[in-house]
């Protein structure tokens, strides 16, 4: 046997199977884009209107929210419901000064008249989902809006929303998330289309569809009876909004997404807070995918409900087939990685689709939702290539969080910071988080900043082969992308001569 040989068509096949994969969720994109243009003129309509407004609850679950507690207090009392129609639910969990700052914020609510309670945990069981069920436990409303602490629900959104539910399949209505600080600075503007793209092509195209689709944890209500329909708030995941949207549809529920209807909120102004959010959202994608898929196969839902739910589940696999094709890519420079002669017409072709399938559809899919949302494609084409550096950037973390869920390795729910984006005091607060930051050693980033190195070298090397040179632009980009998410790590990382405060410590 000759291993060496052995060895070649291993790497051979992995490098192709890796490629194949990634063109396959590019085509995905692809058919989301077409099955928007295909239904986006079926927009939903209120069957009719309710004589006597309902009652709603609105939670705001929160843990450690300093900057933004107070915000979002008095922000939804200027919700423009019928007060003798809406309780408000706060839902620390706080360790910090938030408890102080939102306890107050309640009590003048109370002195006001509002129907508003305060509900601190003195322990984190079941995070966001937990603080969710336990909120439930004492609702009064027939529906329940969900907020989260950083985003600022405009006054009508409630009246917009609630009327859908006249419709008694209807279980939840999901809102637009807008973007408060979305100019700030290129992560931000990045994070801004990623995004968009995810809520005005993605939910769109498979609300319309007949397909399903997730709520999105925040800016959105929910019908109480469908969770408790549906097993309620489970925290065996950590994308407990995901687990939930497909129990209920499983059960029959239907949902509602209104574009038009938005609610801003502040986006990750830092690498590691977006790395983070990055990955909280794939490693909770896995464990619902793991959990959910199989029961979603098996069911009785139209063939298209399946299709669509497993490749919404296991898009984010894509991290990994990317850091696959990533890590070959030297060796695969000097061997004949793929089953045709370079030069030869079906080698041409297949080039032609892998750049077709793999990186024009991600620009397709994002040019469409920012033509959409702005009647605007040209200002994206400047970030197109800075989007897939970002994207390959973070495939060493997010390949890490699927691995964590794979094994079964169990993490907390870490919170993405927020700074009160929208207010006078954004930059100082974010200046004064940075100053009392401790300073955390992590390896990836020096595994990441290895990786710019790695494609540096190979991009260097392909110029030095006429029939390779066309790929060195990628290359360059896949370094950027490398260089761009481990520096900023690192600032993010580095020791801070300020500490903070000691917090009070969890019972």
């Amino acid at each position: 046997m000759n291993w060496a040989d052995l060895g070649q068509d291993i790497l051979i096949a992995v490098y192709t199977f890796a490629l194949v994969m990634v063109c396959i969720y590019g085509f995905h994109r692809y058919v989301l884009v077409y099955l928007y243009y295909r239904h986006r003129r079926k927009a939903p309509r209120t069957p009719e209107r309710f004589e006597n407004h309902p009652h709603v609850t609105v939670q705001l679950p929160m843990y450690n929210e300093q900057y933004v507690a107070r915000r979002i207090i008095e922000q939804t009392c200027r919700i423009n419901y019928p007060r003798d129609r809406l309780q408000i639910q706060v839902l620390d969990d706080s360790t910090d000064e938030t408890v102080e700052i939102a306890a107050a914020a309640v009590k003048k609510a109370q002195a006001e008249g509002f129907d508003i309670e305060f509900i601190h945990r003195d322990n984190r069981v079941g995070y966001k989902a937990g603080a969710l069920e336990n909120g439930l436990k004492t609702a009064k409303g027939e529906f329940v809006a969900i907020f989260d602490a950083d985003f600022v629900p405009g006054a009508h959104i409630i009246a917009d929303a609630i009327h859908y539910f006249t419709d008694e399949r209807i279980c939840a209505v999901q809102t637009r998330w807008e973007h408060i600080n979305r100019t700030d600075s290129l992560l931000t503007q990045s994070q801004a289309i990623y995004l968009d793209g995810h809520f005005a092509i993605e939910h769109v195209a498979r609300n319309r569809s007949g397909r399903f689709m997730c709520f999105n944890g925040t800016a959105g209500i929910w019908r109480k009876n469908a969770i408790t329909d549906s097993g309620g708030w489970q925290h065996d995941t950590l994308t407990e909004d995901m687990d939930l949207s497909f129990r209920a549809q499983l059960r029959g529920w239907k949902f509602i997404f209104l574009p038009e209807l938005t609610t801003p909120a502040e986006l990750p102004p830092e690498m590691n807070a977006f790395k983070a959010q990055q990955f909280r959202w794939t490693k909770g994608g896995a464990q619902t995918a793991m959990k959910m898929l199989p029961k979603i196969l098996l069911s009785k839902a139209p063939l298209k409900a399946k299709v669509e739910a497993f490749f919404q589940l296991t898009c984010f696999s894509v991290h990994f087939y990317v850091l696959i094709l990533i890590t070959l890519l030297f060796p695969a420079m000097y061997i004949r990685a793929l089953p045709m002669e370079e030069g030869s017409f079906a080698r041409a072709i297949f080039d032609m689709a892998v750049f077709t399938l793999a990186t024009v559809s991600a620009s397709v899919f994002y040019i469409s939702s920012q033509y959409e949302l702005f009647r605007d494609w040209r200002s994206v084409l400047k970030y197109l290539p800075f989007l897939m550096a970002l994207g390959i950037g973070i495939c060493l973390s997010n390949t890490k969080a699927l691995a964590e869920a794979i094994f079964g390795k169990r993490s907390e729910f870490v919170r993405t910071p927020k700074y009160g984006a929208g207010t006078d005091m954004y930059s100082t607060h974010k200046r004064a988080a940075e100053a009392a930051r401790k300073p955390k050693h992590h390896i990836l980033p020096y595994v990441e900043f290895a990786f710019g190195i790695y494609m540096t070298a190979c991009a260097a090397v392909s110029l030095m082969s006429v029939r390779s040179a066309m790929a060195a632009p990628f290359m360059v980009i896949f370094a950027v992308g490398f260089f761009y998410v481990s520096i900023l790590s690192f600032q993010g990382h580095r020791a801070r001569i300020a500490r903070p405060a000691p917090a009070r410590k969890e019972s």
